[in-house]
């Protein structure tokens, strides 16, 4: 399996090439060349598999299909290390549970930081570690987190040998939970870069010091957000649990609805989908940033600046630029590198937009590739945690909220619509009271995390600060 930029760089690279680097050298994404098609007879073999091995083994057989320069008994021992009931607190990892009406919840966030970043952390922890290993080579890990990708992605990779993190969130925007759960790391690798920004401007650092060939490769610059698809592979795989769960016969179709922001989680169910997984609906679901929502309604894609970001209640959906769109846009437009291309490198740069309304490929995003979205606003937050709490005695967090105030609206007859759940309400414990009057579950392990003493360092949105700090870090 070879792999391709949405840019059209001429270079094909392996899996382990990838998973260290990032972003292409052109700046685009990495897609593979094909999506591995499943028939029915697969899907049959996927849903046995499941019941009878496990989530781990599930996973081995979709992440085979993409991975083939690492031995198979290695990647399936990196994969049971990863998915066990010790480190996600039950051996179905992913457990369903029944909502209401053909309305399920997919739980994703029983991992170390009770999100469900943790899903995709955990295994790329170990990938990193192997691959690093392997080659005998060290890595300067560089994210950008608008709440959990941060904290999964610290905890997953701190104390790994070769590894060093530089994890950039914006300055005053995430949850005191959330704030707490990174900046009270300790660990010599680990290292939090607070930017007085949105999260938008951590992104665009991360995108700029990727951007740096020279620099890229002379501090060994890799990513951990979901431009690398080592991580947006790793999440595919809940996908297919999900139907497994929520359905009894191999042609069944479900849909999915997903929080979304950055477009990196239901990119992973679009992925999926071509890939042949029975999935009726992909439904993005937004906060007031509703820059998704307001593409599928209209084909218009228009990111919004800083000062037009709102800060809300579901803090880890705060995006107005997602960074992951562009390999959705790629399969849209047919694979057509250059015309992708000119619509991020060019458009995008020059206008802050691109229109693809009058596009004839647009229609194909809801006829061919089954998206539809909504968007959701604070009082709808509150008004579902409330409904939810007090009808079905199930609490959910407020990205969580979103999805199923979305998921309600784009319910079909017959189709079970299953709602990605993203965290644990404890991580947003003020908009909880606020809805259900009562303070969430705290787990044990978390108690008095927002009084444990602070490690992090205060930076303007200015890359060249944030490339001084890898530079230092080197010298320590």
């Amino acid at each position: 399996m070879l792999y391709l930029s949405t840019r059209g760089h001429p270079e094909r690279r392996r899996f382990s090439d990838i998973l260290l680097e990032g972003l292409a050298p052109d700046g685009g994404l990495y897609l593979p060349e094909r999506y591995p098609r499943l028939e029915a007879a697969d899907l049959a073999r996927l849903r046995r598999i499941y019941h009878e091995q496990g989530y781990a083994e599930l996973a081995f057989e979709i992440l085979r299909l993409y991975i083939d320069d690492i031995p198979a008994d290695d990647l399936r021992a990196l994969l049971r290390r990863t998915y066990t009931a010790e480190v996600f607190g039950t051996g179905e990892i992913v457990p369903l549970r029944h909502l209401e009406n053909g309305l399920w919840l997919e739980a994703l966030s029983n991992g170390p930081t009770l999100a469900f970043k943790d899903m995709a952390m955990q295994l790329l922890g170990q990938l990193f570690e192997y691959e690093l290993a392997r080659r005998g080579a060290t890595l300067n890990i560089l994210g950008a987190t608008s709440g959990d990708t941060g904290s999964a992605a610290e905890y997953a990779m701190r104390g790994k040998r070769g590894i060093r993190v530089f994890m950039l969130s914006p300055h005053g925007r995430m949850s005191p939970f959330q704030q707490a759960q990174m900046y009270s790391l300790q660990d010599p690798n680990i290292h939090n870069l607070a930017i007085e920004g949105v999260f938008d401007d951590c992104q665009d650092i991360v995108k700029a010091v990727s951007a740096d060939l020279e620099f890229k490769r002379r501090y060994r610059i890799g990513t951990v957000n979901s431009i690398n698809w080592a991580r947006l592979l790793a999440q595919v795989v809940y996908y297919f649990a999900g139907w497994i769960q929520a359905t009894e016969r191999d042609d069944e179709h479900v849909s999915f609805t997903v929080p979304s922001g950055n477009f990196g989680n239901v990119c992973a169910g679009h992925i999926a989908r071509m890939m042949g997984l029975p999935i009726e609906r992909l439904v993005v679901a937004t906060n007031e940033n509703d820059v998704l929502d307001e593409f599928f309604r209209t084909g218009v894609y228009r990111v919004r600046g800083s000062a037009d970001t709102y800060e809300t209640s579901s803090p880890s959906m705060d995006i107005s630029k997602a960074s992951n769109f562009e390999r959705f846009v790629f399969d849209l437009l047919g694979r057509d590198a250059e015309a992708t291309r000119r619509l991020f490198a060019e458009e995008l740069a020059r206008h802050g937009r691109f229109d693809l309304s009058a596009h004839p490929t647009f229609p194909r995003a809801r006829e061919a590739f089954g998206f539809a979205s909504g968007r959701s606003t604070h009082a709808h937050r509150l008004a579902t945690i409330r409904d939810v709490w007090q009808r079905h005695a199930m609490l959910i967090d407020p990205h969580t909220a979103d999805g199923v105030k979305v998921a309600r609206e784009h319910l079909q007859p017959g189709v079970p619509m299953i709602v990605l759940e993203t965290a644990l309400p404890i991580k947003f414990a003020a908009t909880i009271v606020e809805a259900i009057g009562r303070e969430p579950e705290r787990p044990a392990r978390f108690a008095g995390i927002e009084a444990l003493p602070k490690r992090v360092q205060v930076l303007p949105a200015d890359v060249e600060r944030v490339k001084a700090c890898i530079v230092a870090a080197g010298r320590d």
